[in-house]
Order: structure tokens, then sequence, then C-alpha cells
């Protein structure tokens, strides 16, 4: 892919680049973002939800950067080592061809951090033919660029303090210092290589030289470590490419101390540029973690699903939600509840998209499909991975009986409206899963009960839903209650099987949906104009709902359609198959990036049409 930003290394203050043009690379603690250049744009330490020290994709002046790169104009192409989530950027010119390779060393998983504990960004630097002069520019900007900080030089390590965090830079090439950054220049022949090491440092983790042969044990060490987990994987079918890099995307989200999985890795990243659609998604929805436990038990990661389930037993239990509900909407990666959300008036946004958010007020907002996503995911991992124990049970039929209650309230729904409570068809679709589960639970394993009255209540919510769901003047299943308004969201119904998917009421809504909210094979969530939700501005597709679309055209037998429309979403990944949160109207990527719900939606869809298509 070639470099988009109109500028070379180091000549100058970088500028923004789409967020399409990015990999991923993680030690399941944080992330780090590297564009197509080389750039690291953003990352933050020591954890996901930590203030950024690299930000330049929300503010190319004051975010800080870490650019590698080759100092010739050169072009770019990016790709993941096989199998793995190690990131190799190649660099392309005249003279030579060079390469960098990003990679954060995984340490052992799914355990409680030690205060000895080391995590490392290693940027290994090749000339794999001819000769290559390279350039590096390191220019952290701690807690979000609010703070400054200094920078000791001792030869080819360097300290860089601010108030709240300490990183150590060692290379085994010369470092000069700029300022409060460091530059380097070096110029590699062919077969030779450079190494930069970032550390964070303090107590007993002091800095410490990355010399070649560690850099390569850790490379070596960190391929294994993904194609272990990766083999884990039973399918075998048509798109195991693009499931497969979904897969290690959904791992590269979970956050190994506590087995929490995070929505996506960035914050403010916009729905639309220049609009105010700008949230922080560094934390773990109920809903999004739990149908990724579904997609990855569907893939046989059953490991994931056992650590959800502990971060849920061990973090967070019913009565935690304050006046919402048993359950907040929303957690912090170590079960923490108050997320306050706040503007950073300092930094401007991508591509100028302010306001620049940390934290989500959302976090206080009354959903009730989350009962059903989650309950759903523990039913799965009872039948799928392991029984639930006595008392993840009463932790579940504590729950139903508040949806037994309470299924009838308004809500903010899954959209996280910002315009009111509405009485929303997914709310009540997902309020009868979670008691419909239970009680399937309960049946087959003979658990204690009040099986009556669930019973009752899961007939409630399907009438309500049958009477005052559905439109005769559409002659589709619609967003609120006794309203017209279409939302992707009921495509759930015949995943969820509330409705058969050949049913002629899910037929007939079926094609209200694709006249209505599909082009081509992009999805809208709804129509923000029909249906206000209390924010200025349109958004663009939703690729989540573009494969609910693809799975619901797949079980009503319409597979044809099905897999055309899936072929189709597969071209707006981007260079290395990743996806944001939405599509735009050209086929650029919007939204926080990468997106979990999307890549879990994408397994989903891939799993049933491949069975479907035998």
């Amino acid at each position: 892919m070639a470099d988009t930003r109109n500028r070379q290394p180091g000549q100058g203050a970088p500028c923004c680049v789409p967020i399409a043009d990015h990999g991923l690379i993680g030690d399941l603690r944080t992330v780090a973002l590297v564009g197509t250049d080389g750039t690291i744009d953003w990352y933050c330490c020591p954890s996901f939800d930590a203030p950024s020290v690299f930000a330049s994709v929300l503010d190319a002046e004051r975010g800080g950067c870490f650019e590698l790169a080759a100092v010739e104009s050169a072009r770019t192409k990016q790709f993941y080592f096989p199998d793995t989530n190690v990131l190799i950027t190649r660099f392309f010119t005249e003279d030579g061809v060079g390469e960098v390779q990003d990679f954060m060393p995984v340490t052992a998983d799914h355990q409680e951090p030690v205060e000895a504990e080391r995590h490392r960004l290693i940027r290994r630097v090749l000339c794999v033919r001819g000769t290559l002069p390279f350039r590096a520019r390191v220019a952290p900007r701690f807690n979000y660029g609010a703070d400054p900080h200094n920078l000791r030089l001792e030869g080819r390590t360097a300290l860089f303090e601010s108030a709240g965090l300490a990183l150590s830079l060692t290379a085994t090439v010369p470092l000069e210092a700029d300022g409060s950054d460091l530059r380097a220049e070096f110029k590699l022949a062919e077969g030779e290589s450079a190494v930069f090491a970032l550390d964070q440092v303090g107590g007993a983790v002091a800095p410490r030289r990355c010399a070649h042969a560690e850099a390569e044990e850790q490379f070596a060490a960190t391929v294994a470590y993904w194609r272990r987990w990766l083999a884990q994987s039973r399918y075998r079918g048509r798109w195991r490419e693009m499931v497969h890099r979904s897969a290690l995307t959904l791992k590269l989200l979970t956050y190994a101390p506590t087995g929490a999985i995070v929505a996506a890795p960035t914050t403010s990243l916009p729905e639309r540029i220049g609009g105010e659609r700008n949230w922080d998604y560094r934390y773990v929805w109920v809903r999004d973690a739990a149908f990724a436990v579904y997609a990855l038990l569907r893939l046989g990661f059953a490991g994931e699903a056992e650590a959800f389930m502990r971060f849920l037993t061990r973090h967070i239990s019913p009565g935690d939600g304050k006046g919402t509900g048993p359950l907040q909407v929303m957690y912090g990666i170590d079960g923490r509840t108050d997320l306050p959300e706040r503007e950073l008036s300092h930094l401007e946004g991508h591509f100028g998209s302010a306001p620049v958010r940390v934290g989500n007020a959302a976090a206080d907002q009354l959903q009730l499909d989350i009962y059903g996503a989650l309950i759903d995911s523990v039913y799965l991992y009872d039948k799928w991975a392991q029984p639930i124990s006595s008392g993840q049970w009463d932790d579940v039929s504590a729950l139903v009986e508040w949806v037994c209650e309470n299924w009838d309230q308004p809500d903010e729904g899954v959209w996280e409206t910002r315009g009111g409570r509405r009485n929303f068809l997914y709310s009540r679709l997902m309020c009868w899963v979670a008691v419909e589960r239970a009680i399937r639970l309960a049946t087959h394993r003979g658990l204690p009960a009040d099986l009556v009255r669930w019973r009752e209540s899961r007939d409630a919510i399907y009438r309500r839903i049958m009477n005052r769901g559905w439109s005769e003047r559409r002659q589709a299943f619609v967003q609120c209650e006794n309203g017209d308004v279409l939302d992707a969201a009921v495509l759930m119904m015949p995943l969820a099987k509330f409705i058969a998917p050949t049913d002629p009421k899910w037929l007939s809504t079926l094609d209200a949906l694709t006249e209505d909210l599909v082009s081509d094979s992009l999805v809208y969530r709804y129509d923000p104009q029909a249906s206000p939700d209390g924010l200025r501005g349109d958004e663009g597709t939703f690729s989540i709902c573009s494969f609910w679309y693809v799975e619901a055209l797949t079980r009503a037998g319409r597979l044809d359609e099905a897999r055309l429309a899936f072929e189709k979403m597969l071209t707006y990944a981007n260079h290395l198959g990743l996806y944001a949160e939405e599509i735009g109207p050209t086929g650029e990527q919007q939204g926080n990036f990468p997106q979990a719900f999307t890549h879990l939606s994408l397994i989903s869809a891939a799993y049933n049409l491949d069975r479907a298509l035998g």
C-alpha cells in the first residue's frame, strides 16, 4: 500500500494518516497502531485504558509518535508475519528494500501482573536488498500530550521521564537528543539490522539493552506464541484467512491479567470526519465481550471464554450497577465501575474531528439487551466448554429474576442513543433471550429455578414483541414499540432463534430492511433523521449489521445473496483484514479501530454461511 502521508519521515511535524492505513500489534495488555509509513500513531502504556504516550492519530502536532522509516522516498507495504500478530512494514526504493518488524513479546497468558513484569515494544529494522538509509524520531507525549517530560541520554540508552510514567528506549545504533525527543540516522547494507526497544521502567524494572540476539530470540518466541494459540482453531472453511485474522484481532483485544475483552483499543476515532460521534471504546462492554466469547467458542478457543467467565465472577456481581440495574453497560478492564467521561480540548482530533473524549458516560445508561447477551454466552460456555459453577448459576438466577421484573422498562437501547429512553424492540428481544436461555440451562442441568414464573415472563415478552413490535404499515418488525422506523438490530431476531428465519413476517421484514437500510452489501443501523438519537450529524454503515445481514440471508436460505454480500464485505477490510466500526460513503473506515463487534460478527457469518454452503 502506498504511503498516504504528505511528508517524508523526519521532515517537520507528521500529518494524520487515515484510520484504515494502520496495523495492530499488542501483548494482551495494550496495543500500538503502526501506520503504513512505519510510524507508531497510537500507544497507551501500560494498559489499554492508560493515558496515551503516542497519539498522533488524534493530533499530529501534540499527540506524539515514533517514526521509523527509510529516508528516501519509498513505496510501502504492510503484512502480518503468517499466522501471527507480528507486523512487517516494507520499504521499496531504487537503492534497496528494507523492512521494520514490529511486535510486543507476550509474557505468560492469563496471569495477574507482577511488579517485575517487563513489557516491551520492539522495532527491528532489516535491509533485505541493496543499501538503505533509515531515520527514526521518538517523540513521546505523556498523558494524552498534557504532561511534559525530561530526557536523559547515555550512549545508546535513553530515559523519558514524566510525572506519572517513565519509558526507556535502547537501540543498537547511535541516538541523538533533539530537545526532549530523540533522533537517529543510520544506514544498513543487505543482511544488516538495527533494533529499538521501548520499555516501561520503574520499581524492579530497570532499563535493559536489547541486543540483536535478544531481539531475534524474542521475535521467534512471539511468532511461536501466536502460532500455538491459533493452532487451537477448529475452523477449516472457505474463508480461513479472514476468520483467523479476526480471531487473532479479538485475542489482541483481551486483557490477560483479568480476562477482560475491550470493545476497541482506541478512543475518539470519528464515525464521520468532522463529526462529534467520537467515543472511548477501551472498556469491557458486557454485550460486545459476551458476543466475542460466542465467536471464539465457535472456533474452539475455550480458554478465552473461561478467562472472561473468571472476569465476571471476580469483578462483576449482580448489584454493582447502581440505578441502572444489577449490571452496568460497561466496566474497566480491572472491573471498575467509575468511568467518567471528559473532553481533552488540547487535542484537535483525527483530521480535526473534535472532541477527543476519554471515559464513557454510556456506562450510566440502562441497556436491557446486555442481559440476553451475557446469559446467552454463559449458556453457550456451559454447552460447549465446561459446566458453570453453582455460584455462577446463583448469579445468573439473580439476573433472570431482575429481568422478569424489569423487561418492560424503556431504555437507551443497543446503540446507546442520547435522545432519551424508548421501548426498543431489540431490548425486548434480548430480555427474551436472557430468560429463554436460562430456562434451557436449568432444564438441561436440573438446576433450581422458578420455571413457572420464568416461562410466564418469556411468553409475555414474546407476545409483546409480536403485538407491539410489528408495523402493519411497514409490514416489518420495527425499532420501537408502536412505531414505523426500521432498525438493523432486528436482524438478530432469527439469529437469536426468536423467530423462524423463513417465517413470512420475518421474510417481509428482511425485504423492508433491504429496501430501506441496505446499500449494496452495507447496512445502516437506522436513519437518525427519522429516529433522532440526540446527536448531530450522520454516520456510516455499521459493519456488524452488514455481517448480521449476511447471516440473516443465510438462515433464510438465500445463499447466493448471502455469499455475494459476504464477499463484498470482505473488500471493505483494510490491507491487513482489519475493520473499524463503520464504513463511509466511499468505502473508508470510520470509528474506533479495530472493533471487536465487527470481527466477531465476521466470524459468525463465515461459520454459518460456510456450514450452509456445505
